[in-house]
């Protein structure tokens, strides 16, 4: 089948697969017509089953790049504003708010000290009291007038703005993490191989038994169609007068009886078809028909394989095996992660930050240097530097837990515990697929021997029925007999078809328990290796 075509289907089928597959998908009202291959692979896209464990693989994936992230360096932007409705007075209580109004009196004593020394006979040193009004003076005729307050420390806006950098330098649990990540990823990426193969074994069964339940309609209504031909027959017999009436009745009797069971064999059919829509993600109203017969190829291509070399192939291939393995080296890990709690964490970082401290009133009031009662004033913008200023810190962070009230000892101890019972586990699991392997060994055979048995026997059943018909011919047999030997070669194809689909099921049985189930295009390497494993 091209490639083309199963896109094709894929876009009939569910429009939008490609980009989001769990979409819900519209059914057509044209037939789509399958064969095996094609179910596989539509299945391998559409199955919601698969579609979950794949999600697992990505979502593993996903946690890895988290756990790198922790070793990763860590880069942070933070920014704040601050309204300072009313802000405490920070020398309340002390006598510091008394220092800072003496600062007046330094003042004035540095006027009275430069009075003194200066050669000019007409400064002199003055009181304190009048110093203070000549300065009042002074701002009046600057115009200026002082904002008064309770607490002159205090900052109407506080801005906050900086980025912080840190790399971690020794962190054994980040280490952990990184590799159990990794592993949990391996894990579901064989949980959905072992998926796909178990799928693939489910729709190798479910077509088979839609096959075989049309085959079973139409045997049962080629005995229906028999059975009226034989009534037909019997009606003119009994009409003439050479057949009793009770063969008519029981005729007219066995006809209902198989019309009934043709109608089950209709129901059961279509539930089949609709069983194995829903494995392949079909919907349900969509018309489906198959392409395919029930037919076996090479009866004994597994016959020779022995026991000893299929558990061997089944150890090596199978993914849920390798699955339980890792899980072992993943409470591996989790046991280091436990124990890693017991060593610090060194890491550097390095911060930047503006930090502003801008007043709603930025007008400033400046003083002659040579005139202590001459004033001007000056009005700052909002970014002006007096408000703004950077921040720059680097450093080493070492934190350690030095005793932990004795739980990483105990978390270490169940983590032991948890490594046991993963191995425990792997041992159980390594016996459960000797078994299938034994079982799935035991039912290909009967179903070989079943198979061939029910071949003779539609043989034996078709002679039967070729001699009953030239019996009646010749008049030596009543309608009755012909239809008996009819009946049981229907009995026998029937029984034949049911071999058939055992086998086939149990075929794909046994490859799914050695791990040789493959998607389509793969199935001639993975024969090679089992021919060569066999040898």
């Amino acid at each position: 089948m091209s490639r083309w075509k199963i896109i094709g289907l894929l876009l009939l089928l569910a429009p939008g697969v490609g980009a989001q597959p769990l979409l819900e998908p519209k059914p057509s009202e044209q037939p789509v017509v399958l064969t095996l291959e094609e179910a596989i692979q539509i299945a391998l896209v559409q199955n919601r089953a698969l579609q979950r464990a794949r999600l697992d693989v990505e979502n593993a994936s996903a946690q890895v790049r988290e756990a790198w992230g922790q070793v990763l360096p860590q880069v942070n932007l933070s920014a704040d504003y601050t309204r300072n409705l009313k802000s405490p007075n920070p020398f309340a209580g002390s006598s510091a708010g008394s220092l800072f109004n003496s600062l007046g009196f330094v003042d004035w004593l540095a006027y009275n000290e430069r009075a003194r020394t200066d050669d000019d006979p007409e400064t002199e040193p003055i009181s304190f009291g009048e110093f203070v009004e000549r300065q009042q003076q002074g701002l009046q005729e600057a115009g200026i007038r002082l904002r008064t307050g309770d607490n002159p420390f205090a900052v109407d806006n506080r801005f906050t703005a900086g980025i912080t950098i840190e790399q971690t330098l020794f962190s054994k649990t980040a280490f952990a993490a990184i590799k159990g990540a990794e592993i949990l990823k391996e894990i579901n990426r064989r949980g959905a191989t072992r998926q796909e193969q178990l799928l693939i074994d489910q729709v190798r069964r479910a077509f088979y038994g839609a096959l075989l339940a049309q085959e079973q309609v139409r045997v049962m209504a080629q005995s229906v169609e028999h059975t009226r031909e034989t009534l037909q027959e019997t009606i003119r017999r009994v009409a003439q007068g050479v057949a009793p009436q009770f063969q008519r009745l029981s005729a007219e009797v066995e006809l209902a009886n198989l019309e009934t069971q043709l109608i089950q064999a209709q129901n059961q059919a279509a539930q089949a078809l609709d069983q194995f829509k829903l494995l392949l993600g079909i919907p349900i109203e969509q018309p489906v028909q198959l392409r395919g017969t029930l037919t076996v190829t090479d009866p004994g291509r597994y016959q020779q394989v022995a026991l000893d070399d299929a558990v061997a192939l089944a150890l090596e291939r199978r993914p849920d095996l390798e699955q339980l393995r890792l899980q072992v080296k993943l409470r591996e890990v989790d046991r280091e992660l436990a124990k890693a709690a017991r060593y610090p964490r060194l890491s550097a970082f390095a911060s930047f930050s503006y930090i502003g401290n801008v007043p709603d009133y930025r007008t400033i009031v400046l003083s002659d240097p040579n005139d202590p009662f001459k004033f001007s004033q000056r009005t700052n913008d909002f970014f002006s530097s007096d408000y703004w200023n950077p921040s720059v810190n680097v450093g080493l962070r070492l934190t350690w837990t030095i005793f932990s009230g004795f739980q990483t000892s105990a978390r270490v101890q169940q983590r032991q515990i948890a490594v046991k019972q993963a191995e425990l586990q792997y041992l159980e699991q390594l016996e459960q697929v000797r078994l299938e392997v034994l079982q799935a060994m035991r039912d290909l055979e009967a179903a070989r021997k079943r198979l061939v048995s029910q071949e003779r026997n539609v043989e034996r059943a078709e002679l039967n029925y070729e001699h009953a018909r030239i019996r009646l011919r010749e008049g030596v047999a009543s309608p009755l007999e012909e239809r008996e030997a009819s009946q049981q070669l229907d009995q026998s194809r029937l029984n034949y078809l049911q071999a058939v689909y055992d086998y086939l099921a149990a075929q794909s049985a046994f490859e799914a328990a050695v791990g040789l189930i493959a998607p389509p295009g793969q199935e001639d390497r993975i024969t090679l290796t089992l021919r060569n494993e066999s040898r």
